[in-house]
């Protein structure tokens, strides 16, 4: 009970004190020892080590929230980044140790359950005797360390959880997935052969004999007890993601965020499947074929002598698996049935997933594939050269045996003009295959250049719309330059007027003083006023004026 109590306090969900997450807005209100006065924590120093904060790894007390550091002075623990991220990490570590032992002891329950059943089965001793009920035992203790492991790693993924969102209560991660989560693990892997003898009566019909009668056996109840324990091989997935380069490497799952990508046992089973397929299918189906068989002739063995060697049961899950069923051994009881269903439509998928890794693995690379068409392309031109030489020949051929002969053979016309089909013939063959050979060519192996060609068009396109962007603001600008001189052209075209109206009459006035001057003196007088000058003679002495003036 003590060891019990150590572990569940080892593992105890914890509270944070706090959940802040940015460094800056986190206050220290305790005093320095030295200076008596207030300090303010300042944004990153968790993450190069400042002395007044706590590390994950110094000794400090998180019930409390004390935290006692190297310093003289106690200080009050409020966790920080660089605190949640180096809590973070050793939760890290401490989950992979906690999957790695769990998959230890899990495999550990099955080969003693293995071990136990074929020596009970080969009669070394009976299942009431000591060594079955110690064995048993060791299976019982081994179950019990597995189911606490598992609930180890379960408390540590709700840590990380809380860590990872600054949740507050641990309740929080506790959703009904989680909980469906954690309850099917601990059905799955409590489920074993305990300690005793019991037995049960097992009725089926016997399909092997020929009269198909009914039996009746009294078997063991370690038979249905033992065969779900294989299910505790789902740890193995669990190991290989917790052990992969991409879930611990921290560049690998910060590009995975940014593309939305979750990095979980899918995922690496598809790496997988992508780096090695050949590896991966061979142990899945040798393991799948090993498990079958042993399961088969437990459920077998007590009903039907064929199925207790190990050998037809594992011909019986072969013949299944590759979906052939010569029918010569059949299972009798129900739990054989559903093995042999499971195990073909298993082998269906199996065979699938081969034959796309084989005809993947035929297919050619991209360089043999240019090399490949280089070729063929190098003798197609040489068989079209040769049939165009033939046509030409069988022409000339033609043309001589019917001009320019004296007399004419019609059946060496006919020959050749046999042969001139035919070699026509094999031109249009020639050219189409390479037209085929062309269109095999541009597949898939020439995306990589389209896609060049493609981004050099696009961004060529795109240089082009910027410039044309630049000169359509020119002209906009010129335009409106324009349109503000138009504007001041009806005022400049009036002061040019005007200019040159001045410039006339100083022209005139320096020309004509005189009537410049009786030009200045009308302007002078007011228009009510007469015009100053000599007056006016009688009416007889004007007209003898204009006479003499006209004489």
């Amino acid at each position: 009970m003590a060891s019990f109590r150590s572990i569940y306090e080892t593992f105890e969900l914890r509270k944070p004190v706090s959940t802040l997450s940015i460094p800056g807005a986190v206050k220290n209100s305790s005093r320095d020892s030295a200076g008596g006065r207030m300090q303010q924590e300042e944004p990153g120093v968790a993450l190069v080590g400042h002395v007044d904060y706590p590390r994950y790894m110094e000794d400090r007390t998180i019930g409390s929230g004390v935290y006692k550091g190297p310093s003289s002075g106690s200080l009050k623990h409020k966790p920080n980044v660089g605190y949640r991220l180096g809590r973070r990490k050793a939760l890290f570590e401490k989950r992979k140790r906690i999957s790695d032992y769990a998959l230890v002891m899990g495999m550990f329950g099955i080969i003693v359950m293995v071990i136990e059943n074929e020596l009970s089965s080969a009669g070394v001793y009976r299942k009431d005797d000591f060594y079955s009920i110690a064995l048993k035992t060791l299976i019982s203790v081994s179950t019990v360390i597995l189911l606490g492991l598992i609930v180890a790693y379960h408390a540590l993924e709700v840590q990380l959880f809380m860590i990872d969102n600054c949740a507050d209560d641990w309740r929080i991660a506790m959703t009904w997935q989680r909980i469906c989560q954690i309850t099917m693990e601990l059905v799955i892997c409590a489920v074993h052969p305990i300690p005793g003898h019991y037995r049960f009566v097992w009725t089926t019909k016997l399909s092997n004999h020929k009269d198909g009668g009914i039996g009746s056996k009294c078997v063991p109840y370690d038979v249905p007890l033992s065969l779900p324990m294989f299910l505790r091989l789902y740890l193995i997935c669990r190991v290989m993601l917790l052990h992969s380069k991409l879930f611990t490497d921290a560049s690998s799952r910060s590009i995975g965020a940014l593309n939305r990508i979750n990095f979980n046992t899918r995922f690496v089973l598809k790496t997988l499947m992508t780096i090695c397929p050949g590896t991966v299918l061979l142990v899945f189906m040798v393991s799948l074929w090993i498990i079958a068989s042993w399961t088969l002739r437990q459920c077998e063995r007590f009903h039907d002598e064929e199925h207790a060697n190990l050998l037809n049961a594992m011909w019986l899950i072969a013949i299944t698996f590759l979906s052939v069923g010569f029918g010569d051994i059949v299972p009798n009881t129900y739990c054989g049935r559903g093995i042999a269903v499971s195990t073909g439509i298993m082998g269906a998928g199996c065979t699938a997933l081969l034959v796309a890794v084989v005809s993947r693995k035929l297919e050619l690379t991209r360089a043999e594939k240019h090399v490949h068409n280089f070729m063929m392309d190098t003798q197609l031109t040489k068989r079209l050269k040769n049939a165009a030489a033939n046509v030409l020949r069988e022409t000339w051929l033609i043309y001589k045996h019917t001009r320019l002969v004296k007399r004419v053979n019609p059946g060496r016309v006919r020959t050749h003009q046999r042969k001139f089909l035919l070699a026509i013939y094999a031109l249009r063959k020639v050219k189409m295959d390479q037209r085929k050979l062309m269109d095999n060519a541009n597949t898939i192996t020439d995306m990589a250049k389209t896609q060049n060609t493609v981004y050099e068009i696009v961004s060529d396109m795109s240089t082009r719309q910027d410039t044309l962007e630049d000169r359509l603001t020119t002209m906009e600008d010129k335009i409106v330059a324009l349109q503000e001189q138009l504007d001041l052209l009806p005022d400049l075209i009036a002061t040019r007027i005007q200019a040159q109206a001045e410039k006339m009459e100083q022209r005139r006035n320096f020309l004509h003083p005189e009537s410049a001057a009786g030009l200045q003196q009308a302007r002078s007088v007011p228009p009510g006023c007469p015009w100053p000058g000599p007056a006016l003679a009688p009416a007889g002495k004007q007209s003898a004026a204009s006479s003499n003036a006209q004489s």
